[in-house]
């Protein structure tokens, strides 16, 4: 009976410590899939995958608008955000320079003295392997080599001179375009330089 016992106890305590292991692995493994940074995906490696037909699980795009302000005027300038390298602008970061920009440029110029437009478009596919990382992983899985991943967002592919971003405006509201330019520089992965072209009058 005592004999008998013990046996039941040590299956309890066996069960018990399995549980903890497993629910620390699965913690492992969540904790290794978080959102990953930008500059993981900066750097322009190999051919883009653009083919969305034939990949399935693409997310959609995080960018809600790509055109935005008064779309119907003429304004005689033109502001715009210029890349200074290649490289790849995540989805993400491209809908948050957007939201910078626009909204300091409304707050400050007013709705109807501007038109904000994104120039490029988040085409290219970005694969990851995801697997577990920190102490322990080595436990969880070692993972295939050279892995072809799974969609994880996608990103625009910028060439060095290209147009990021334009907003059209008044000739009194430069200096604010510029501003609000610059608040979007700092959500992009790359160095930009601000161009100011205006219309000659007719």
């Amino acid at each position: 009976m005592r004999i008998n016992l013990l046996y039941r106890l040590f299956i309890l305590v066996f069960g018990i410590a399995t549980l903890i292991n497993n629910l620390y692995i699965i913690i492992l493994y969540l904790h290794s899939m978080a959102r990953k940074p930008g500059r993981m995906y900066r750097d322009i490696k190999g051919r883009a995958t653009t083919r969305k037909e034939y990949i399935g699980g693409v997310p959609n795009p995080r960018i809600s608008q790509f055109d935005l302000g008064n779309l119907t005027a003429d304004f005689p300038v033109e502001v715009s955000l210029i890349a200074k390298e290649k490289c790849h602008i995540i989805h993400r970061a491209l809908e948050a320079a957007r939201v910078a920009a626009n909204r300091y440029i409304m707050k400050t110029a007013g709705k109807s003295n501007y038109r904000l437009k994104i120039r490029v478009y988040p085409h290219v596919v970005l694969r990851e392997n995801k697997q577990a990382t920190g102490a322990g992983a080595d436990r969880v899985s070692q993972g295939m080599r050279k892995a072809y991943g799974k969609p994880v967002g996608t990103a625009a592919r910028v060439k060095e001179g290209q147009k990021i971003m334009t907003i059209w405006t008044t000739p009194e509201n430069i200096e604010k375009a510029k501003d609000a330019l610059r608040r979007a520089i700092a959500k992009l992965p790359t160095p930009c330089r601000i161009e100011v072209i205006q219309k000659e009058p007719t």
